[in-house]
């Protein structure tokens, strides 16, 4: 039993589908659950829906669903012969469930409704991910997540009732592997005990491929990206990046920690109880070896950098030179989780707190006001933090030469350093 997810980017276009499809080919008598993402910019899309209707907007959020629509029927018109007729019903059918809701007014929180609507993306791309599939020969069966992963009702970020989940792995997955090999569901979202619709936070694709793969002792997971595999840096910014071809569970959470675009830390909990490997793959050649995550020391490791830039520095001091102490501190991480905030870099000084931050105007200034009513408070903007774990002094020469630094943590392992 393996599991693979497909994030957007893989599903978003025909070609890629029909890709899609090719590498399903490779895989022969393998049972497989396989976790599709919403197509592309989908979710982008239907945020957009949301918004406009609980603005009050009704008729702007019925014309840019219709969009929406009308993108999706033309994919599967494009991709599908055999089965688009059975398809487009069933697109027809989530459609109504989407519109349903549309036509009433908002009387719930703004979090519900995004999940009503955002989780629509998902139940789109697998209905024509398996349609294909099953049109190209490779037999599975389409399941709809919502009726296998119970959750809170924390919508937006929902967490999982995993005894429930288990149990409905159990009755609803398992046995479809007696008529064909291949399970496709949806990452992403989840249901509450009313059956309404939830979604799983941050990277919840990914999440959910864990979490099947936890729930049905997986021999792997397989994550396929765009990329060849996990690199040291961001090709974007650091054109000299190198793949890696192998680390462990707790350096990929540390990576995730410091702002890398890797693989979110609740992705590999599931997997690290189990020691479930994970394999990066690389949907566009999948010839590549990719990244293998386990449970086993890797040695060696080239300088992993994260850049993040937009940085905001808040310096917060006493107001009479006495001790910024716990009680100080204590309040400041009250309005923290208050705020829904989670600093970059914290630094304690004597009389002096300095936190760094993303650069979310609302949130800052709303910090800044709330800290100003009990300490001195001075905000720097256009800043950027750099991490590096297993730093060198050439790369830390070369990665600061003609940067002014502000401020600098350092362990062992990992150095950091606010850069003007």
């Amino acid at each position: 039993m393996k599991v693979f997810k497909f994030g957007g980017a893989s599903v978003n276009s025909i070609e890629r589908i029909r890709n899609v499809a090719h590498i399903m080919t490779h895989w022969g008598n393998e049972k497989i659950v396989v976790i599709v993402s919403a197509m592309g910019k989908t979710t982008n899309a239907l945020e957009k829906v949301v918004d406009a209707f609980f603005a009050g907007k009704k008729e702007e959020a019925l014309q840019l669903f219709e969009q929406v629509k009308q993108q999706h029927l033309t994919t599967a018109k494009y991709t599908l012969v055999t089965h688009y007729l059975e398809c487009e019903n069933q697109l027809k059918d989530f459609f109504t469930e989407v519109e349903w809701l549309l036509h009433d007014k908002p009387v719930r929180d703004y979090d519900y409704y995004y999940d009503q609507v955002v989780c629509a993306g998902e139940l789109f791309s697998t209905a024509i991910v398996s349609a294909y599939l099953n049109e190209t020969g490779v037999s599975n069966k389409w399941l709809d997540v919502r009726d296998i992963i119970r959750t809170d009702n924390d919508f937006r970020d929902a967490t999982i009732d995993w005894e429930f989940t288990r149990q409905k792995t159990n009755e609803l997955v398992l046995p479809q592997f007696n008529h064909c090999n291949v399970v496709l569901t949806q990452g992403f979202i989840g249901a509450t005990d009313e059956n309404e619709s939830t979604t799983l936070g941050r990277e919840g694709s990914d999440y959910t491929a864990a979490v099947f793969a936890n729930m049905l002792d997986a021999k792997s997971l397989s994550i396929w990206k765009d990329v060849e595999s996990v690199m040291n840096a961001d090709p974007k910014q650091f054109p000299d990046a190198v793949p890696i071809p192998e680390l462990n569970y707790n350096e990929v959470i540390e990576m995730a920690y410091y702002g890398a675009q890797v693989i979110h830390p609740k992705t590999i909990k599931p997997l690290q109880n189990k020691a479930i490997p994970l394999y990066v793959k690389c949907f566009l050649d999948p010839s590549l070896p990719g990244t293998v995550i386990h449970n086993k020391p890797v040695h060696h490791l080239p300088p992993i950098i994260v850049l993040k830039e937009k940085q905001v520095m808040l310096e917060m001091s006493s107001r009479d030179f006495s001790f910024v102490g716990e009680h100080h501190v204590g309040h400041l991480y009250n309005l923290f989780e208050k705020l829904n905030i989670k600093p970059n870099l914290t630094q304690n000084g004597a009389i002096s707190f300095v936190c760094v931050l993303d650069d979310r105007t609302e949130k800052v200034e709303k910090l800044a006001s709330a800290a100003a009513d009990f300490l001195d408070v001075q905000v720097v903007k256009e800043l950027s933090l750099l991490t590096v774990r297993h730093y060198t002094k050439e790369i830390f020469e070369k990665l600061t030469e003609s940067r002014t630094i502000l401020l600098r943590q350092q362990t062992t392992e990992t150095i950091q350093l606010l850069l003007h």
